[in-house]
């Protein structure tokens, strides 16, 4: 891995995106959208995560975030491990979900070809973490998280869109609890 892609300060300011493997579609359902939001917010209340900027998109989540407790990667890799575990839970137990054996197929194979996991992959591995180091570049990386599902297509302003915190910089009371 490249030495721009790791947590190298403990304090900093990071930019980080993560996404599922393959780039699967997973979050297209406010039960698995709900999984996240729920799971930001207890790192935030338990475990020394700061949040200034969050979107989930189908595939992916970005964050700009610094964690005051723990190391940051020991922070992420314990969110996306928790996290996992959780979505594909939601995933196998939901009848509803007509995707369920492509998606759980999908989780397996990936498991299959990484000798880090026994039964299930859902993230990728890599974060591509970026430490934020001035005014001008944490404002550029919180607008490329909002603008995400402008650019996708998916709204015409960044504020429209529930699973992000550009509703809390329009002051629209968002899901996660940021720091502005």
């Amino acid at each position: 891995m490249s030495r721009n892609y790791k947590f190298h300060n403990a304090e900093g300011l990071y930019f980080i995106s993560f996404a599922t493997v393959f780039w699967v579609d997973v979050f297209v359902r406010r039960i698995y959208f709900d999984c996240i939001v729920d799971n930001l917010n207890k790192c935030i209340e338990n475990k020394g995560m700061e949040i200034y900027a969050w979107c989930i998109m189908p595939s992916h989540i970005h964050l700009v975030f610094r964690s005051t407790i723990q190391k940051p990667e020991d922070l992420i890799r314990d969110f996306k491990s928790f996290t996992s575990k959780q979505l594909i839970k939601l995933i196998e137990e939901n009848m509803q979900e007509s995707r369920r054996e492509w998606l759980l197929n999908s989780f397996k194979k990936a498991a299959a070809t990484n000798s880090n996991n026994t039964k299930n992959q859902f993230w990728q591995q890599h974060n591509h973490p970026v430490e934020l180091w001035s005014t001008n570049v944490i404002q550029q990386k919180i607008d490329y998280t909002h603008n995400n599902p402008v650019e996708a297509g998916f709204v015409d302003f960044g504020y429209q869109y529930l699973y992000s915190s550009a509703r809390d910089y329009q002051d629209v009371p968002g899901l996660v609890k940021v720091i502005i």
